[in-house]
């Protein structure tokens, strides 16, 4: 489930519930409980998840192309094999129809005979662009044709983009009704700033075998002197890890709201020629940008004017190399997996073509293939009834702010205001991107993705200056995902993750409750959560809270803090409860929520124990996954959710759950009835 506050949002396997697993059993006959999945030796009070998915964590071993496993990679793999069918029709569709053109990508990507085929005079035009750099205003022009719209600030951190710097053109934080441009430090090939500043010997070795990797890419490519670049490609890096911000700085928007006057930015933040790198990125007309790092804005800028043009030039042709290199020929691709995969996140073998074609294609087309998705694979009948568990949940949430005692009955109506105004999309978009005006070959893999991301920086650009669309999605239909749009005041519930495992119709309530229903009270609770509850129902970052409130909001944060922090994966890492801490009030807040929907659905009734258990066990095996050691310690560096284990021991702050599994003082996950945290 993702948080935004941008046009996406921070992804993460959200798992799955319940149910036989998808390898056992085939989709669509998926109800109850995975009973095989649990480990009834272990006490639900002390690990609710291995008492869950025990079981299902021992006998299942991690695919070779995979850095973790679980429900939700399961059913995105079901996923991209029905995604593949519908491109491979699609080639039959009219040539320049939306489909068509995701068809041509998806072959033009996938023809891997044509790519070992290819040899590096593809490059000559990028190397001669950067060869033709003379002095810092042509170094300031190429960093500004290189500025891309394709960074999200809260996207797992991905503020590390690749350039210099890397654009978001959405809502404005303090002005309604209004797109604007933010922009984000980057710089950094490696996923985080600890990665180059963090003097532990896993991150010595990992900074060692990234500067190999350095030079096996310029190696390649033939660039004369690639061993010697490398170490200073490193060294810059570095320094510009040293002026960027932990990943929770990064996550505060009040922090990040820094409205600058284009005609600032030369002296708040001198080194960089920002007239020419304005105009080359097509930004020289807009009176202000929003500056997300404005420290690190500095320090980018400055390190332009004082480090030498020649390293710079460096790290200008490794990385304009690197990011293509599945599009270069096999031995790029190769050399690519062989650190990104396998030393960054311990992957043993890359995944077969044809499956990073697909994904390649959902992420450079989304609603190309979206189209194609929801017409064959999203029936109506399940739309209708999500929209009304969604109508459910909402309610429950709004008898929960109305059962508050410590809030003020005005931030409460400022609460509904927001629950009354949320555009929740169930599926696919009210509108479809139109693909007329890009042009997509089927054998230009290397084309086609310069032609996407021109495409896609022409769109962002052009929203400048119209009017915000609080309906717009910034999720595909066969996104296996969910997001909430705190700036639209907006959720999308894409097709894919609508479907069995996560929701059945044949399946009982409470299972479906504890599945799908808490992904929705899960979103719906990140309006809420402590960035969410920022912004009011029109999206402006504003205050709407009295100050006693707000304290009381904060102090509840702030046990949650505490709860996350104790958490140890690894006996030398604990969990950053700060950098999680908005996925765990989401967590808590929407499975209350959710809970809640459920009891009311049943008009009455009172659940029997076994109805119970089934609730809090879909939710607990919802998170069924286990990652590979370098892919789990890196989650808890970048990634803004807690491990899936401790997601689903989210449930010891439920009261409901104490009874239904009978759970005593003493055990490892009991807490007293003051100690539950109660946010919302």
């Amino acid at each position: 489930m993702r948080s935004s506050l941008v046009a996406v949002a921070v992804a993460v396997a959200i798992g799955s519930w319940a149910g036989v697993a998808l390898a056992q059993q085939a989709p669509g006959k998926l109800t109850g409980i995975d009973d095989k999945a649990m480990d009834r030796s272990v006490a639900p009070g002390d690990d609710f998840f291995s008492y869950a998915n025990g079981a299902w964590v021992k006998r299942t071993e991690i695919p070779p192309d995979r850095a973790g496993w679980g429900a939700f990679a399961e059913l995105a793999e079901i996923t991209v094999s029905r995604t593949r069918t519908l491109l491979e029709e699609a080639n039959n569709l009219e040539p320049g129809t939306p489909g068509r053109k995701a068809a041509d990508f998806y072959f033009a990507y996938l023809d891997e005979r044509s790519l070992m085929k290819k040899d590096i005079s593809i490059l000559k035009p990028l190397l001669s662009r950067i060869d033709g750099i003379k002095d810092r205003t042509a170094l300031a022009r190429v960093l500004g044709e290189e500025l891309r719209a394709d960074v999200d600030p809260l996207n797992n951190g991905n503020f590390a983009t690749t350039n210099l710097f890397g654009l978001w053109v959405g809502p404005d934080f303090n002005v309604k009704g209004k797109y604007t441009p933010y922009l984000l430090a980057g710089g950094l090939g490696l996923p985080d700033r600890a990665y180059y500043l963090d003097d532990s010997q896993r991150m010595k070795d990992i900074r060692a075998k990234y500067q190999a990797h350095i030079a096996n890419v310029l190696r390649l490519a033939n660039v004369e002197g690639g061993a010697e670049m490398a170490p200073r490609i490193v060294a810059l890096e570095t320094k510009m890890a040293k002026v960027h911000v932990a990943r929770e700085e990064s996550s505060d928007v009040r922090k990040a709201n820094n409205p600058w006057k284009r005609a600032e930015l030369a002296t708040r933040a001198p080194g960089l020629d920002w007239a020419t790198y304005l105009r080359a990125a097509g930004l020289d007309k807009e009176p202000t940008l929003i500056i997300w790092h404005p420290r690190a804005t500095k320090g980018l800028s400055a390190l332009v004017a004082s480090e030498p043009l020649s390293t710079w030039k460096e790290w200008l042709t490794f990385h304009d190399i690197d990011r293509r290199s599945d599009v270069i020929s096999i031995a790029f691709d190769t050399e690519a997996f062989a650190f990104y995969g396998s030393v960054l996140v311990g992957t043993v073998q890359n995944q077969d073509r044809w499956k990073r074609a697909v994904q390649k294609t959902n992420v450079m087309l989304p609603d190309a293939v979206g189209e194609l998705y929801v017409k064959k694979l999203f029936p109506p009948e399940s739309k209708a009834i999500l929209q009304q568990m969604v109508k459910n949940i909402i309610l429950a949430f709004e008898a929960r702010v109305d059962k508050l005692d410590w809030m003020a009955p005005a931030t409460k109506a400022k609460a509904k205001e927001k629950l009354g105004t949320l555009y929740v999309g169930i599926g696919y978009p009210e509108k479809w991107i139109d693909y007329a005006a890009l042009q997509i070959a089927p054998d230009d893999p290397l084309g086609n993705l310069e032609h996407v991301e021109a495409f896609e920086m022409k769109r962002a650009l052009a929203r400048l200056g119209r009017p915000v669309d609080m309906s717009e999605w910034c999720m595909a239909p066969q996104t296996v995902n969910a997001v909430n749009l705190p700036l639209q005041n907006a959720l999308n519930f894409p097709a894919a993750i609508l479907q069995a495992p996560f929701f059945d119709p044949s399946a009982p309530a409470a299972v479906n409750y504890g599945a799908i229903g808490a992904v929705i009270g899960h979103e719906i609770s990140h309006s809420f959560d402590d960035q969410g509850a920022q912004f009011d129902a029109q999206g402006r970052l504003v205050d709407w809270w009295t100050k006693a409130d707000k304290q009381h909001f904060e102090a509840a944060g702030g046990q949650l803090v505490e709860q996350y922090n104790a958490y140890k994966p690894f006996p030398d890492v604990h969990v950053n409860g700060k950098l999680t801490l908005s996925e765990n009030i989401a967590d808590l807040a929407g499975l209350a929520a959710t809970h809640d929907a459920w009891i009311a659905s049943l008009r009455g009734k009172t659940p029997t124990p076994a109805a119970e258990q089934q609730f809090f066990l879909a939710y607990a095996q919802a998170w069924r996954a286990k990652f590979r050691e370098a892919a789990a310690r890196q989650r808890i560096i970048v990634d803004g959710h807690a491990p899936p284990q401790y997601r689903a021991d989210t449930v010891r702050n439920l009261d409901a759950w104490y009874p239904a599994f009978d759970v005593k003082t003493g055990q490892k996950l009991f807490l007293d009835e003051k100690s539950r945290v109660r946010v919302w």
